[in-house]
């Protein structure tokens, strides 16, 4: 194995991580509608169990309500008994047309976990990035065993190193990021 599919795959591996992060951040509600707070919810639509997006569309007509508009009206109850069921902690309020979900506002309290649970997420995220740099290491480390000249396992190794940290950064800013719109009142 040379060292640049050994670097490409420690690449790929990190960029999942930080793709991960991000939708996981994403359903972190905030205070503010965000749709993607609703992404993880599964419908059963005759007798298969979809994605709510597929099912109904669902817009932000403000920054404190979400709306859900079922395609078909039969839908309206399923898709409200759903939501209930969901983790997502938020009462739907059903008029008979589409469902309106009121974003509360965060308390203080509430806030401090979610900015806890943000970062629970992004040291997830930076151990997977640091086990995608040790495998990789130990891929250059096998090759340097296999007759690879040893500076340019050096040399890959430090590679290795140059991209875990850029990757471990833009864990910090997304995490930043994320915990500036937690705490924004």
């Amino acid at each position: 194995m040379d060292t640049t599919s050994i670097m490409q795959d420690a690449e790929e591996q990190m960029k999942m991580t930080i793709e991960f992060l991000q939708e996981t951040f994403s359903r972190i509600r905030a205070g503010r509608a965000n749709t993607h707070i609703l992404d993880g919810i599964r419908v059963d639509y005759y007798g298969s169990v979809v994605p709510l997006s597929n099912v109904a569309t669902v817009t932000t007509p403000d920054a404190k309500t979400i709306m859900i508009q079922p395609w078909e009206k039969q839908m309206l109850k399923v898709v409200e008994k759903a939501i209930m069921d969901s983790d997502v902690g938020i009462t739907p309020e059903n008029n008979g047309e589409v469902i309106r979900l009121g974003i509360p506002p965060l308390t203080e309290e509430r806030r401090k976990q979610l900015v806890k649970q943000t970062k629970q997420e992004g040291e997830d995220a930076k151990i997977s990035i640091r086990n995608a740099r040790r495998e990789g290491i130990d891929g250059v480390k096998k090759a340097v065993k296999n007759d690879l000249p040893v500076d340019a396992g050096k040399s890959a190794e430090e590679d290795l190193q140059k991209l875990h940290d850029r990757f471990i950064k833009q864990v910090d800013d997304l995490f930043v990021e994320k915990e500036k719109e937690i705490l924004t009142v």
